[in-house]
C-alpha cells in the first residue's frame, strides 16, 4: 500500500476522534518522535539576538511604552 493512501486513511480515522482523543494522539506522537531524536530541541543562541531591536524604541520613555501596552490589553 502506498504511503499517501495510508496517511489519507489515517487522517480520516483521526477526524472521527473526539478533540480529547486527538490531543492524546498528538501527545503520543510527540513522545514517540522525541524517542527517535527527530524532534531534538535546538539551543537558542542568545548572542545572535543581541541588538536586534536596536533603535526600535528610540526616543520613547520605557515606562510610557509599558503603560500603553497595559492600556491596550484592557
Amino acid at each position: 500500500m502506498k504511503k499517501g493512501v495510508t496517511l489519507e486513511k489515517i487522517g480520516k480515522e483521526i477526524g472521527k476522534l473526539t478533540p480529547q482523543e486527538q490531543l492524546k494522539l498528538v501527545e503520543r506522537l510527540v513522545h514517540q518522535l522525541g524517542k527517535t531524536g527527530l524532534a531534538m530541541k535546538k539551543e537558542l543562541d542568545w548572542n545572535k539576538l543581541y541588538g536586534l531591536g536596536k533603535g526600535l524604541w528610540k526616543g520613547e520613555d520605557a515606562q510610557e511604552y509599558v503603560n500603553r501596552l497595559r492600556e491596550d490589553r484592557i
